[in-house]
Order: structure tokens, then sequence, then C-alpha cells
């Protein structure tokens, strides 16, 4: 399990994600949603399409770019995932517009890469 060290340092820059999306127009609908085997860490509304972003953070790129790991099987968590939350709000996931970004923040927070549809279904 993860340290509450790690939680804090997660929650810090998902913190920071959430901010610096709320900046370019989107709105926060949800943070952290989760069930098992599954997390997503911001729901955002970006003017009617749902934005299922995931946080990930690196001191420096020495293991590779942040957006690197989210792997195929993490993609696939996170459509899961995705899937249970548009049924709890009872939205429809044929007729609902959504996508899957990666927010990638680097060092200290000084660098934030937001990738647009960084994750498609299939």
């Amino acid at each position: 399990m993860f340290s509450s060290n790690h939680r804090k340092t997660g929650e810090h820059y998902e913190q920071l994600a959430a901010e610096y999306l709320s900046r370019q127009g989107l709105t926060l609908v949800e943070k952290n949603f989760t069930i098992r085997g599954g997390e997503l860490d911001l729901i955002m509304n970006d003017h009617g399409t749902f934005v299922f972003v995931e946080v990930k953070y690196r001191k420096n790129q020495q293991h590779g770019h942040a957006a690197e790991m989210v792997t195929r099987a993490k993609q696939r968590f996170l459509i899961r995932t995705a899937n249970v939350w548009l049924k709890q709000q009872h939205l429809n996931v044929h007729t609902t517009d959504f996508r899957f970004d990666i927010v990638a923040i680097h060092n200290t927070g000084d660098h934030i890469e937001w990738i647009k549809n960084a994750i498609t279904e299939g």
C-alpha cells in the first residue's frame, strides 16, 4: 500500500493539476473517484465534455516521461472506472461526450504538460 507521505504527494500534484486545468477553463466535477481495481484522479468538465484525468508526477525524466507510466493495463482500469462513474451518474456511454487526458508534472511542479485524448478506448 502507499505510505501516507506518498499519498500526500499525490494529493498535492492532483491539486496542482486541478488548478491548472481550471485556469484553462475546465470545471472540477470530482476528485479521486475509486472503485475496486481503479481510481480516477480528477473528473473535469470541458464545456459539456467530461474529462477523466490521470495525473502523473516525476521528479525528473531519468526513468522516462511521466505520461509513459500510463500503461495499457492502467488504461484499461481507467476506462472501466470511467464507465462505472458514467453509469452511476445515469449517463449513457454511447451518448455522453467524454475523453481521457493525462496531466504530466515534472520537477517540483514548474513544468505541467496537458495531453488531451491521451487514452483511446479499444
